[in-house]
This record gives structure tokens, C-alpha cells and sequence, in this order.
């Protein structure tokens, strides 16, 4: 084998090194940055909606007061971001999980609107640190139960977070058999599950949450 021959194949080894170099470390740095979301069994599907079996979740949680989704989903993440940041009893740095959800309870008898933002708390956290106090966090375990959701796109808003809410509980009227009601429309509690950052102006997900009671499925508890 002459010198140049030993070169070129120096040259190929040298490249598929660095290739497979350059595969691992995207491979890792995927796995590393992977975004977890709660898991849930499909119940029940429909062209508009589905009904979702979650199992027990635990969040991290951001009480807010206000007339605005936005203005409150805002204040609420930013309080949330400081405790994913080390703003906690163990200064632990949290990766960011999907969806952030934001439950909104409407005004009703005077009372002014109320708003929980919440981050979704990683299943490895059983036992999550204690947030710093004066963030106003509260730690949130749900209890296995079934959701109605509707997705929809683009940017969640101000001017029609509350139509989807709408057309969703117009979708489970139609279908439940036991509709819900003792509550006028307006009044039904929800929730938006956000699934992008907001510098993503494209293929966006939202969808609207919604407990459901009366929906008749084998694997929702009653």
C-alpha cells in the first residue's frame, strides 16, 4: 500500500469517526432535552373532541387574580419559571415539560375571575422541593380522572379561549349521557393546555380541558 493509498483511508476512517461522533451527541443531546407530558389512555374519540383517561398527575401551581387569560398566564409562568430555575428549597434546575396549563374559574356573582398556571411536575418528582415563599406556589396532585378535550391552533388568547371553551361543552351536550348541568354555560370551569413556547409562531397546539362528569365509559372513575 503506498502512502497516498494510507492517507484516503485515514481520511474515510477520520470522516465516519466524526459522523458517528456528530449522530451520537445528537442522539444525547435529543434524549437530554426530550419534553415529557403527563401520560393518558384514549377513552373515547370524536371529529371534535376525545375523552382522555389521565392517571394521578402532580403539578406545581400559580394562583393568579385577574380579568385577563394572557396578563395571568404571563404573571403565573414567570413565577413558575424562577422555581424551575432554582428558586426552590433544594436550588434543583427543572427541565421544561409540556403542556402549561392555565385553569380559568370565571367571574360569577361578583366575584372577579380567577386563574391557576401550572407546570407539570416530571414523574421522577414524587416529592418535589418546597418552593421559595414568597413565589406563592402551591404543589397540585390530581387524582386519576377523565378529560374532555378540544384542540385547536394558532395562539391562545384573550379574544378566543372562551369560544373553544364553548364549543366544547356545545360537542358534550350532544353526547354525554348525562349533559351537565345546575350551571349556566359562562360558568363552567376550564382549562388551556398550551403545548408551545411563544417564540414558535407556527404549528402551534392548544387545546381546551375540561373534567367530565357523566360521560358513560368503561376506565372513567365515577
Amino acid at each position: 500500500m503506498n502512502k497516498m493509498e494510507t492517507m484516503e483511508k485515514l481520511l474515510v476512517v477520520l470522516t465516519m469517526a466524526a459522523i458517528y461522533a456528530s449522530s451520537a451527541q445528537r442522539l444525547f443531546l435529543s434524549a437530554a432535552y426530550a419534553i415529557e407530558s403527563p401520560e393518558f389512555r384514549l377513552i373515547h374519540s370524536e371529529s371534535d373532541f376525545e375523552i382522555r383517561l389521565y392517571e394521578e398527575i402532580s403539578w406545581m401551581s400559580a394562583p393568579v387574580l385577574g380579568n385577563s387569560f394572557e396578563n395571568s398566564t404571563r404573571q403565573g409562568f414567570h413565577r413558575l419559571y424562577q422555581y424551575l430555575h432554582g428558586a426552590n428549597r433544594n436550588s434543583t434546575h427543572f427541565f421544561m415539560t409540556k403542556p402549561v396549563l392555565t385553569t380559568i374559574i370565571p367571574s360569577h356573582n361578583g366575584s372577579p375571575p380567577s386563574y391557576t398556571v401550572s407546570y407539570y411536575l416530571p414523574a421522577e418528582y414524587k416529592s418535589p422541593p418546597p418552593p421559595s415563599a414568597d413565589l406563592n406556589l402551591q404543589l397540585d396532585n390530581w387524582k386519576g380522572h377523565c378529560v374532555a378535550v378540544r384542540k385547536f391552533a394558532g395562539y391562545a388568547m384573550d379574544d378566543n379561549v372562551e369560544k373553544e371553551k364553548d364549543a366544547l361543552v356545545s360537542s358534550l351536550g350532544k353526547r354525554l349521557e348525562k349533559p351537565m348541568q345546575g350551571v349556566e354555560n359562562r360558568y363552567y370551569n376550564y382549562s388551556i393546555a398550551q403545548y408551545n413556547a411563544s417564540k414558535h409562531p407556527t404549528g402551534r397546539l392548544n387545546e381546551v380541558w375540561m373534567d367530565v362528569s357523566g360521560f358513560a365509559a368503561e376506565g372513567c372513575p365515577v
